[in-house]
């Protein structure tokens, strides 16, 4: 079968009375559509040409039920669900991995991670904040924050409450997708658009951004911030912190290798390779000078932890009598060293 188009989706969602969009839910986006599935499509929909969003009536999503039916069953028992609803329909292509331009197309590329299709830093999603609008979410769905006090008013007014859990671009992940194997404890503290591997479990503290996730499996009780990625097995202690790509204009892409301890209330700024240790309460970033600790316990020099980048089995402590930061192997102090002095 031929792929011609970068995603799809067929969706409902929320819209403001002004017809706007506010958010979009897609059971079953789809990354790389068959030219047969597109073609089936656009035989009941005008012709969809680069990124875009068609809304589409209840009988128009039942027609491409039918349309598709033969090409691919599981798309077409979606939009035979989607047709007997009451809520606003539309069908999102991406023809290519373009800024998202509109509500619907934002959502598809936030679904497409939450549903473990893409992986963060792996798709285009510049001009996202610009593209989603700021919304009141709760417990009757997404609000345009113009529309709140009207809605709260009605509510009253028929004994009822309508209760804002939060006012955010983003909404929880769980209300979309609930990917397999994991466990959240706090659903709030993970936005839609964070990427969770089998096998990883959000503490009750623990926050996962947009853009960034987990490899998995690992425990997360600290936070990871955008575009931050942990690698299988590592542990991020409470209360620790990830410096993510929006946090005072830092442009390098913060991740954590394998099998990483971030200690209780620590924090990295440097991306960490395998096996590291980073002791409680010790925040590292780039500007941070260290003491090179040879194998001897002796200090053999200083460097940037910049310098340090990406490089495994490294442990990071604050020295208790001279205050200093010290750095040393995990594993061999003699290939640490070795790397080390390569920098002076």
């Amino acid at each position: 079968m031929t792929h011609t188009s970068f995603a799809f989706g067929l969706g409902l969602g929320t819209q403001n009375s002004k017809g706007e969009w506010l958010d979009t839910f897609y059971p079953s986006p789809l990354l790389n559509p068959t030219a047969e599935l597109l073609s089936a499509v656009q035989a009941v929909i005008a012709p969809l040409q680069g990124n875009t969003a068609v809304a589409v009536s209840n009988e128009q999503m039942a027609q491409i039920a039918d349309a598709i039916s033969a090409t691919d069953t599981a798309q077409a028992t979606v939009a035979a669900q989607l047709a007997s609803g009451n809520q606003a329909l539309v069908v999102t292509l991406l023809s290519s991995d373009d800024a998202p331009g509109s509500v619907p197309e934002g959502y598809l590329k936030l679904h497409l991670l939450s549903h473990r299709l893409v992986k963060p830093h792996s798709i285009n999603l510049s001009g996202l904040f610009g593209a989603l609008p700021n919304v009141a979410w709760t417990n009757q769905g997404a609000v345009d924050i113009s529309e709140l006090a009207e809605r709260q008013l009605q509510a009253r007014l028929k004994g009822e409450m309508l209760e804002v859990m939060s006012v955010d671009k983003f909404p929880k992940m769980t209300n979309y997708v609930v990917p397999t194997g994991v466990r959240i404890a706090h659903t709030a503290r993970v936005r839609l658009g964070a990427y969770l591997g089998e096998g990883t479990t959000i503490m009750h503290e623990g926050f996962v951004n947009f853009n960034a996730g987990t490899e998995g499996p690992g425990m997360i009780e600290g936070r990871i911030s955008a575009g931050v990625m942990v690698g299988s097995g590592s542990d991020l202690g409470g209360g620790c912190s990830t410096m993510g790509t929006l946090s005072g204009g830092n442009n390098i892409i913060i991740s954590v290798g394998k099998e990483c301890l971030i200690g209780a209330n620590a924090g990295v700024g440097i991306p960490l390779g395998d096996r590291c240790t980073i002791e409680a309460g010790l925040y590292i970033t780039a500007g941070s000078v260290l003491s090179m600790i040879d194998a001897d316990g002796a200090v053999a020099g200083t460097t940037k932890a910049r310098e340090l980048s990406g490089q495994s089995d490294l442990l990071f402590r604050r020295n208790s009598k001279n205050g200093a930061i010290e750095v040393l192997t995990n594993k061999s102090a003699i290939a640490l060293n070795e790397m080390l002095h390569a920098h002076n």
